[in-house]
């Protein structure tokens, strides 16, 4: 409000003071003609657009202090600021909107969207500007095809378009303060007025050569200049009619799913700080005071009585209390409450864990996943009048792909559903469990214990459900989960935690191909639940630290992964770039990593430091191993196992004991002194035939470690009798 910003066709930009209408200074120059000018919302920065192919960001305080966006192939043509201050975008000549992110040191490059507007030369009088949704969560752009599309920020997918108003070019669009109307003006010598909501026309004005339109911040005042040069205020511009919509609150973008919006009625929100979020229940935000004067209160209403002294604290002057000052009668109450004040202590309320499909994405544009899994994958698309739900299988030959119509518009037929091979599971908004078999049949329900409802999955005759429990230190819910065996009515473990950091979220649960509850978090951790059969033993134990990859080491690569599922010991996954939080069309490949139990050594894997990280690979590798061990123990203990299955329980041991070896060959050749660490290793061997003790002696006598030797074949004389380590 202090300043105005001019750009010349000589190549100048230059600041004069609104308080009297004067030069101030010279801002910045360029050698070509200055194009569009943008100024942040907190008036510190100005971008700058010419015919030169870079940007300049020009701090308004210091214009020695310059930001640069250079090597742009074609001259911008426009130039728009996000609420926030934190983006810009770019509305090039080469018909690509660019949006650079203004949060680091230097402006990053964020988005890149092509096929969004038509190539406009720079002089061009027609309109490519991108002007950002006062929600801040997109932008509005006018297309070749005379509609205004509006794109998404966090995905850069096309959203609701204003369509069917203009017979002619766009030439200028500005979002009411509010967010609630769009008005534009085109070559067809008219302004148009639209409804956000509904991308109705609301009233058509007809004015010729529009080139620039403006809202007042909070008034019912409409502005626009003409290419003649001349400059319109409309007072009072919308009618009684539609007036009352620019004084609504914020109103949301026009998304297709709004992700405000995906939160399902069966789902309860969460409130902050114990206040309801609806923009409607908020009060306006009252004006803030301006001078000393509007924060002490006004003076006393008869001026003349300023002779007046009361130095007996009677209160002779009105206005003023008993010592002499200006009460505080004149100010709102705090917080906008104007009948009682707000108790101290406001109402808290905890951050819960919202419920999820396992397997599942949010919608992006008019597309989303149902489900995704080593089997194939399920997705649905918005038709608006249906949708349009395709099934396709990775196995064709096993599997025959199909799609159908869906005219009931579904999104998930209750909270949660889970399918196994025995039953399908449902968690509803009540908290209710109910169990069905594969044919329809209810055969169990029960409430519950922990709500609300977070998601379940299934595998077999086991089924694990997840719910909020009890508020942690930091505010938010702890997540709890329960297994049971659905045939014998069992319960395996009832209401255990799940093992997060502090603000960490679960972003998918699954069974493994061997039956194991596995889950990744937002932290990109994939973690499985040891010894889930026995109660009270279950723990959950990392098995990969996606973010310690090697691929991802000195920050050659920014990517996350999605996670799918753990088979074959492999964690499946869908390697997602450029920020995105979930996978899209088109249909995505998965891709596979080994596990690696995250230790406290790092293990760089270069020739350099071959010989210092064996001992920290090896040791990975041998807690990696007994827990794979561990886990096959447990299910062949715990079901009638076949023989192939009884085989490779003896197969996975024998892994073990050979890493052991491995690691006693390591202790062995650093020297004499690492000898009771070798012997210790040689005590965890499981082989009880005595084979792997004899092999552990061979190797002590390779590096003549005779004391070594001796020790090994007193304990092998030991288990041969029976003896535990500890016996005498």
């Amino acid at each position: 409000n202090d300043l105005f910003i001019a750009g010349a066709e000589d190549g100048t930009v230059t600041v004069y003071t609104l308080e009297n209408c004067l030069y101030d200074k010279l801002l910045t120059r360029c050698t070509v003609p200055i194009r569009d000018i943008a100024i942040s919302p907190d008036g510190f920065w100005a971008a700058v657009a010419s015919d030169e192919l870079e940007v300049k960001i020009v701090d308004t305080r210091d214009p020695l202090n310059v930001m640069y966006i250079r090597d742009l192939p074609k001259p911008p043509k426009h130039l728009s600021f996000h609420s926030s201050g934190s983006y810009l975008a770019l509305s090039c000549s080469d018909g690509i909107v660019y949006i650079y992110s203004l949060t680091t040191e230097l402006p990053a490059l964020d988005k890149k969207l092509d096929d969004l507007i038509r190539r406009l030369e720079s002089d061009d009088g027609r309109s490519s500007r991108a002007i950002w949704h006062p929600d801040g969560r997109a932008f509005a752009v006018p297309n070749a095809t005379r509609q205004i599309q509006v794109v998404s920020r966090d995905d850069g997918e096309r959203q609701r378009a204003f369509s069917g108003g203009h017979l002619g070019d766009i030439t200028a669009l500005a979002w009411s303060p509010n967010g609630a109307l769009l008005a534009t003006a085109g070559s067809d010598k008219r302004i148009l007025l639209w409804e956000t909501r509904t991308q109705k026309i609301l009233a058509r004005y007809d004015y010729p050569d529009v080139s620039n339109i403006a809202w007042h911040p909070n008034q019912n005042i409409f502005s626009f200049v003409t290419s003649d040069g001349e400059l319109f205020i409309c007072p009072n511009f919308l009618s009684s009619e539609h007036s009352y919509l620019l004084e609504k609150p914020l109103q949301p973008a026009p998304f297709i799913h709004d992700p405000l919006g995906q939160t399902s009625g069966n789902a309860r929100k969460a409130l902050t700080n114990g206040f309801s979020d609806k923009l409607e229940d908020r009060r306006k935000r009252k004006g803030t005071p301006d001078t000393l004067d509007d924060i002490l209160g006004p003076q006393s209403e008869d001026e003349d009585l300023d002779f007046i002294e009361d130095d007996d604290g009677a209160g002779y002057a009105d206005g003023l209390n008993g010592y002499g000052k200006r009460t505080n009668e004149h100010l709102d109450e705090i917080n906008g409450l104007e009948s009682k004040r707000r108790a101290t202590h406001a109402k808290w309320q905890p951050r819960i864990h919202q419920s999820f499909q396992p397997g599942s994405t949010p919608w992006r544009g008019s597309r989303r996943y149902l489900c995704l899994n080593l089997t194939g994958f399920v997705w649905t698309v918005d038709q608006d009048s249906h949708h349009t739900v395709t099934v396709e299988f990775y196995d064709r030959e096993f599997h025959r792909d199909f799609h159908f119509t869906d005219p009931f518009l579904y999104d998930k037929a209750c909270l949660t559903i889970s399918l196994s091979d025995s039953y399908v599971v449902v968690s509803t908004s009540v908290n209710y469990v109910r169990v069905y078999t594969l044919f329809g049949t209810p055969c169990r329900i029960y409430r519950q214990k922990s709500s609300p409802t977070v998601t379940c999955a299934s595998w077999r005759d086991y089924v694990l459900t997840m719910g909020n429990g009890p508020v942690g230190g930091d505010g938010s819910t702890r997540l709890l989960y329960t297994i049971e065996n659905v045939k014998r009515d069992e319960v395996c473990q009832s209401e255990d935690t799940v093992a997060l950091t502090d603000g960490a979220r679960i972003k998918n649960v699954f069974f493994s191909d061997r039956g194991d509850p596995c889950i990744y978090d937002s932290a990109g951790v994939l973690l499985v639940l040891q010894h889930w059969r026995t109660q009270g033993q279950a723990r959950w134990v990392p098995l990969l630290d996606s973010k310690s990859l090697e691929r991802l080491a000195g920050g050659r690569k920014e990517e996350s992964y999605w996670p799918v599922a753990v088979a074959q010991d492999k964690f499946h996954c869908i390697i997602l770039k450029g920020g995105d939080q979930y996978p899209y069309f088109p249909k995505p490949l998965l891709s596979e990593f080994e596990f690696k139990v995250p230790c406290s050594a790092e293990v760089k894997e270069d020739a350099a430091n071959a010989a210092a990280n064996e001992r920290p690979r090896l040791e990975e590798s041998y807690i990696r191993n007994s827990l794979m061990y561990s886990l096959l123990e447990d299910s062949v203990s715990a079901t009638n196992a076949t023989n192939s299955h009884r085989a490779e329980v003896g197969r996975q041991e024998l892994e073990v004991d050979k890493t052991l070896l491995q690691l006693l060959n390591v202790e062995c050749r650093e020297g004499e002194e690492r000898g009771m660490k070798a012997l210790e290793i040689v005590g965890l061997l499981k082989d009880q035939g005595g084979k792997m003790i004899e092999a552990a002696g061979k190797i002590a006598a390779r590096y003549g470690r005779t004391v070594l030797q001796d020790k090994i074949s007193e304990l092998a004389e030991k288990r041969l009798i029976g003896l535990d380590e500890d016996e005498v």
